[in-house]
């Protein structure tokens, strides 16, 4: 994990930065994923969360959870070559 220059503003809902975990490149059973048939993943590593809401709630999640979110959850950025999302925390479902 790195020391990700960016923090949340969390609005009326908190904001998490996820990285996401890589893509599969082979299924159980050895066959080799081509690029264009993997799959976006879905679980990813918290890096970053906003200090608190509107409402004054605390983000449930802090940096270093894995987490389950959504498979169309949040914005896709690039900081520093890395992919990142940016995301309501109510867009992940669990913690792993």
């Amino acid at each position: 994990m790195s020391k990700l220059k960016i923090t949340p503003i969390a609005g009326t809902q908190n904001r998490v930065v996820v990285q996401p975990a890589p893509a599969e490149e082979k299924t159980a059973s050895g066959i080799i994923i081509p690029d264009t048939a993997k799959e976006k993943p879905q679980r990813g590593t918290v890096v970053s969360t906003s200090a608190v809401d509107e409402k004054g709630n605390k983000p449930t999640v802090k940096s270093g959870d894995m987490v389950l979110y959504g498979k169309y959850a949040g914005t896709e950025i690039t900081v520093d070559g890395k992919e990142y999302l940016i995301m309501r925390e109510s867009d992940i479902f669990a913690i792993v």
